[in-house]
């Protein structure tokens, strides 16, 4: 295991020690507790919105906490849930007398402790909703038990555009409800990475083998086999992507192509190219291009391609809004 890291015990906690030394004017810890992630600009009157999840997916999750994003998240250990009580911790912070939103990725230990930090919020007579992302096409045949991926990215963008423009609790949900029942994700993997404390590789592909539908934390895919060319891959991406979610000639997605973690900026935008080649055959219009790392695995070689189909007018001026946070500004 190759890492810059002291003790594989402190990971977590020596990297929120950084990031709050890095930016402590925008972000801080409450109750002491440095997983209790919190922005430190709190806005009355507004929607609070709350993600959470384990470390090792940077910027997800934490790193959407900013302005016209979120409020706040729960962070955990390394592909690990942050506990209900932490939940329930960031909650208390950043509630503003709007109500919370929870936000976060369909995962069984995720849903069980913010459901715990939302009946505490009950007892304290915060009133909170909730949503998960589930856009991961090839993790399961039903919408319902899907993965949680990059595409919850649009989910953030949403939500946090109406609530930073005053929208009340319901609102805020009817708009990260929209982005979900429009975005689709496919991903594929080249390399296994390493969770700290364990020290090894979390799976293995061979020297030139790749894994289709392979999860963010090592979740099996849909298939192994040999590396195939970006042409390849976003030609076989956008058949189940499309499959799923038909999209018509003239219709307008957003689109977000997403490294996992050690693949280059250059073979993104490779991939972005062979991806909007094959839209623009089939008359599909992109109205925003989103290309980088928006939701890791570590170190884990590979990508993910998503698309969001463009409901309403509504929809593009959230996803056009500016946002600022320490990990991803949008002008």
């Amino acid at each position: 295991m190759k890492k810059i890291i002291n003790a594989p015990e402190n990971y977590v906690d020596e990297m929120l020690k950084g990031i709050y030394d890095a930016h402590g004017d925008q972000v801080k810890y409450v109750n002491g507790d440095l997983r209790c992630y919190c922005t430190a600009k709190k806005k009355d009157g507004k929607v609070a919105i709350i993600t959470g999840g384990g470390t090792g997916h940077l910027p997800l999750f934490l790193g959407y906490v900013g302005e016209g994003l979120l409020d706040g998240c729960g962070v955990g250990g390394v592909f690990q849930s942050p506990s209900a009580e932490q939940i329930y911790n960031v909650s208390k912070e950043v509630e503003a007398g709007a109500g919370i939103l929870y936000l976060y990725g369909n995962y069984t230990g995720d849903i069980m402790n913010f459901d715990m930090a939302a009946e505490m919020c009950e007892m304290d007579d915060i009133e909170t909703r909730s949503i998960v992302g589930a856009d991961d096409v090839n993790s399961n045949a039903n919408p319902d038990t899907r993965r949680g991926v990059a595409g919850i990215f649009f989910m953030y963008k949403c939500a946090g555009a109406k609530a930073a423009q005053g929208g009340t609790l319901d609102e805020v949900l009817a708009a990260a409800q929209k982005a979900k029942d429009n975005t689709r994700t496919v991903g594929f993997a080249l390399t296994p990475c390493i969770i700290p404390e364990v020290g090894h590789p979390n799976f293995t592909l061979g020297e030139n083998e790749m894994a289709m539908g392979m999860g963010i934390h090592g979740e099996p895919g849909v298939w192994n086999g040999p590396i195939k060319t970006a042409d390849e891959l976003a030609s076989e991406s956008l058949d189940t992507l499309l499959g799923d979610m038909p999209v018509a000639e003239g219709e307008e997605v957003s689109l977000l192509i997403n490294g996992l973690g050690a693949t280059s900026v250059e073979e993104l935008y490779i991939l972005c190219n062979s991806v909007r080649k094959i839209l623009d055959e089939k008359g599909i219009k992109v109205y925003r291009t989103f290309v980088g790392e928006y939701a890791t695995s570590m170190e884990m070689a590979g990508a993910s391609i998503t698309i969001c189909k463009m409901a309403d007018e509504e929809m593009k001026a959230q996803i056009d809004l500016p946002v600022k946070t320490p990990f991803y500004t949008q002008a």
